[in-house]
């Protein structure tokens, strides 16, 4: 009986203060690690950077490579043509 005594205050602790806890715990880190930090922002502000940089650079490639070869065609999607059908990718893609 002795037992009992201690047992059901430490199961009822358990259920009605530890799970919760725990859960709203759980739920608050999931919330934080959703967004994006500071560092990432900037990361990613860099990362956009350098892909329009990368981008430049291309379109410099192909342009000086175009002028050179007259047979030459880019072998990528023109952004300007807006065309990013599923035909447009699969002919891009048999061109490789």
């Amino acid at each position: 009986m002795d037992g009992e005594v201690i047992m059901v205050p430490i199961v009822v602790g358990i259920l009605f203060l530890g799970l919760p806890w725990l859960i709203l715990h759980h739920v608050t880190k999931w919330k934080t690690a959703a967004t994006l930090t500071n560092d990432d922002e900037r990361l990613l502000g860099e990362m956009y950077e350098l892909a329009r940089r990368l981008e430049d650079r291309m379109d410099t490639v192909e342009r000086l490579v175009g002028q050179e070869n007259p047979n030459f065609t880019p072998r990528r999607i023109d952004h300007e043509a807006e065309d990013y059908t599923a035909e447009n990718i699969r002919r891009l893609e048999r061109n490789r």
